[in-house]
C-alpha cells in the first residue's frame, strides 16, 4: 500500500474557533440553520444546529472535520453547511473523491489515534503530515459495498409541524428534592474485575453509545424508563435508559415524578446537557448539586411543564420516526 501526506490530497485549514454556549440556536425545522461541529465522536461531530452568523460564510458541505483535541482524530464527513469550535481541521479534497473514500479517509485518520492522547498531545501540528494510503491504493470493496437504504429513517414521527421555541417564555423547575422533577438515586462502583460479560447494559461516564460501556452479567440495581446523568468525567452527559441497567458511581440516574416516555425524555436530556458549562473535574454535579439545580421548561397557560408541548415537538423533528 503506498502511503501519502494528508495534505496532498486535501486542503487542511482549522476552523471558526466559536463558543456553542454563545450561539443562537436555530430549530431543526428552519431551512437557514447551520451545523456546529466540535471535538466530540458522536452525531457525525454535530452538537446542534444555530443560526446564520452575520458575516461569516459556513463551511461547505462534502469537507471532512477532524478534532484536533477532546475525542482526538474523530473524523466525519459533513452533509451540511457548518461551523466549528476551536481545535476542529477543515478537510477540502484537492482531488476528486466519493462520498464512499471520504468516509474511508475519515478511517484511515482515526487509526492514527494511537499516536496522540499520551500527555495531552494533540494533533494541531503533526495533521497536515499524517500519513495516509493514496487514492489508488483504496480498496475496491469501498466503492463496490452496499449501502442500506437509510432515507426512510430522516422522517419524522408526525407531519406537524414543528412548535414554536420561546425559551424566555419558559420556567424554572427543579430536578430533584421536594415537588421535584426528579427522584435521584447515585450508582454504585463496580470494578473491571468484577465484570463478567453478560445483557444487562452497563452506564458508564461516557459521552457516548448513550452512556453503555459495557454489558455485564449481573441483576439492573436500576429501572429503566429513567434518565442517566454523568456528574464526574464527561460531566452532564445526558441519557434516556430504556432498560434496566446498571450505573457506576460517577453516573446519577434521574426516576421521574411524572409520566415519562422517550420523547419527553430526548428533550430533557437536550436541556440537562446545556448545564454542561456550570461544571467540570473541579466543581462536579453530584447529587446534592444536582437536586438543587434547576433547569427551564415550556409551560402552558396555568404555568405547569407542559409535557404534551415537548412530545409533540421532538415528534415533529426529523429523524424522530426511527426513534
Amino acid at each position: 500500500m503506498k502511503v501519502v501526506p494528508l495534505n496532498s490530497l486535501f486542503k487542511v485549514s482549522y476552523g471558526n474557533k466559536f463558543d456553542f454556549n454563545k450561539m443562537k440556536l436555530a430549530n431543526l425545522a428552519d431551512q437557514n440553520r447551520v451545523n456546529f461541529v466540535s471535538r466530540t465522536e458522536s452525531n457525525n461531530g454535530v452538537s446542534g444546529s444555530v443560526l446564520p452568523v452575520i458575516g461569516v460564510e459556513p463551511y461547505a458541505q462534502g469537507c471532512i472535520t477532524v478534532a484536533l483535541g477532546g475525542a482526538i482524530l474523530s473524523s466525519f464527513v459533513q452533509v451540511r453547511p457548518f461551523y466549528t469550535a476551536q481545535n476542529v481541521a477543515i478537510l477540502k479534497p484537492l482531488v476528486r473523491l466519493s462520498l464512499p473514500e471520504l468516509i474511508y479517509y475519515c478511517k484511515a485518520i482515526e487509526h492514527n489515534k494511537f499516536r496522540y492522547g499520551a500527555f495531552g498531545r494533540e494533533a494541531n501540528r503533526t495533521l497536515k503530515t499524517l500519513p495516509v494510503p493514496s487514492p489508488e491504493s483504496i480498496p475496491a470493496w469501498v466503492l463496490s459495498a452496499k449501502q442500506k437504504d437509510i432515507s426512510k429513517i430522516r422522517n419524522a414521527f408526525t407531519q406537524l409541524p414543528a412548535p414554536r421555541i420561546e425559551p424566555n417564555k419558559w420556567r424554572d423547575f427543579k430536578l430533584g428534592g421536594q415537588e421535584g422533577l426528579f427522584i435521584i438515586k447515585k450508582g454504585k462502583r463496580l470494578t473491571k474485575e468484577n465484570m463478567k460479560e453478560g445483557q444487562t447494559p452497563f452506564i458508564g461516564s461516557t459521552d457516548s453509545r448513550n452512556g453503555v460501556t459495557a454489558f455485564i452479567d449481573k441483576e439492573p440495581m436500576h429501572e429503566g424508563n429513567t434518565i442517566s446523568v454523568c456528574y464526574n468525567g464527561s460531566v452532564a452527559e445526558a441519557f434516556y435508559q430504556p432498560s434496566p441497567f446498571c450505573a457506576t458511581d460517577d453516573v446519577n440516574v434521574l426516576y421521574p415524578n411524572f409520566e415519562l416516555n422517550s420523547h419527553i425524555a430526548l428533550f430533557l436530556t437536550t436541556l440537562i446537557q446545556r448545564e454542561k458549562y456550570r461544571y467540570n473535574y473541579g466543581r462536579k454535579w453530584h447529587l446534592g448539586r444536582m437536586e438543587e439545580s434547576t433547569i427551564k421548561l415550556p409551560v402552558d397557560r396555568a404555568g405547569s411543564h407542559d409535557w404534551r408541548y415537548m412530545d409533540s415537538y421532538i415528534k415533529s423533528l426529523p429523524y424522530s420516526a426511527a426513534i
